[in-house]
């Protein structure tokens, strides 16, 4: 099949979008356009008019300052996967970058398509959802910003209203400092252009990472493909805080991660395969952003294996995309493909 015909504007500013997402009747925003299009093709959206992001530098790049890490939706994964500076100051960003599809959809699909499409198997929503991230969402009224908890509210539905687009996500650097602070995203994958089974995201602080036992002081985990939305696991990370990491400790997380997720059953995993992969993929990324954390052989590069990624901390863990687009409108299709705004 072919899409139905539609009429294509291509603005060249903010202003200008939100004129016509204002004026067109039937209107879908078109960012990375890896999934709108297929959805197109079917029939299974029919827009007479298509409001391409594609012109609008000023919703691209990365702005890292002392206090904050800022990405614009217009943003490609592949740009997150190379910086330099996400590296440096927030390495789950372009370590779930970097295992979002395959190239042609890294070079092309963009954050805020990931973030207005929604999908809870996708990388960033995961991602913002664990560094308690928060949205600029932006109207002709003016701008709103919105904590990622807040954002996502159920399957693919989220706070973004018909007449906002999304401009940027911002993350708070005070709760990660470089030198104490380890982060990792693992995903179990079959095949680069498939969902993930599940994910786990996860960024561990100590103390003193010099010391025989560092103590940590904040671990944040959320998960992706494992409920509605994207499941950060408050009880999982409490049982860790103010102790040093331990195989007890992991135990723990992985049986209240297990009673927490409520996952979808799919072909080749069921609901029951899903929560146990969940449990131990939690205890993995966890003992891999510790030992990032303390400078152990967890510390080197990003990338989560497809089928297992160990940590090896005293605390043991054994091994384990999307691609995305899509920025505007309350429900979407993300990542490897992806519904279309920024």
């Amino acid at each position: 099949m072919k899409p139905a015909p539609f009429e294509h504007h291509r603005p060249g500013s903010v202003e200008e979008a939100l004129d016509l997402l204002d004026e067109l009747e039937e209107a879908e925003l078109l960012a990375g356009n890896q999934s709108l299009g297929i959805v197109m093709a079917n029939r299974l959206a029919t827009p007479d008019h298509l409001i391409d992001l594609n012109g609008i530098d000023e919703l691209r790049g990365i702005d890292v300052d002392d206090e904050t890490v800022t990405v614009g939706a217009m943003t490609t994964h592949r740009t997150l996967e190379r910086s330099e500076r996400l590296a440096e100051a927030m390495p789950m960003l372009p370590e779930a970058a970097e295992q979002i599809a395959g190239p042609a959809v890294r070079n092309q699909g963009t954050l805020g398509g990931s973030i207005g499409e929604a999908d809870p198997a996708g990388n960033y929503p995961a991602a913002l959802v664990a560094l308690g991230g928060s949205l600029t969402l932006r109207s002709a009224d003016g701008r709103r910003e919105v904590p990622v908890d807040d954002y996502f509210i159920a399957y693919m539905f989220t706070d973004l209203r018909e007449e906002e687009i999304i401009e940027s996500a911002t993350i708070p650097r005070e709760p990660f400092p470089p030198a104490r602070t380890g982060m990792s995203f693992l995903e179990l994958k079959r095949a680069a252009q498939t969902w993930p089974t599940v994910s786990a995201a996860a960024s561990v602080r100590v103390d003193d990472p010099a010391a025989a036992e560092p103590i940590v002081e904040d671990a944040r985990l959320a998960l992706a493909n494992a409920a509605d939305v994207p499941l950060r696991v408050p009880d999982a990370e409490a049982v860790l805080e103010d102790e040093p990491l331990s195989e007890a400790a992991l135990a723990e997380v992985a049986e209240i991660v297990t009673d927490a997720v409520t996952p979808e059953g799919e072909m080749h995993a069921d609901r029951e395969y899903k929560e146990e992969v969940a449990g131990e993929y939690a205890k993995r990324s966890l003992v891999r952003a510790y030992d990032r954390a303390v400078g152990g052989p967890g510390d080197a590069g990003g990338s989560g294996e497809s089928h297992g990624a160990g940590g090896s901390s005293g605390a043991g863990g054994s091994g384990g995309s999307s691609g995305a687009d899509g920025s505007g409108g309350s429900s979407g299709a993300d990542d490897a493909g992806a519904t279309d705004a920024a």
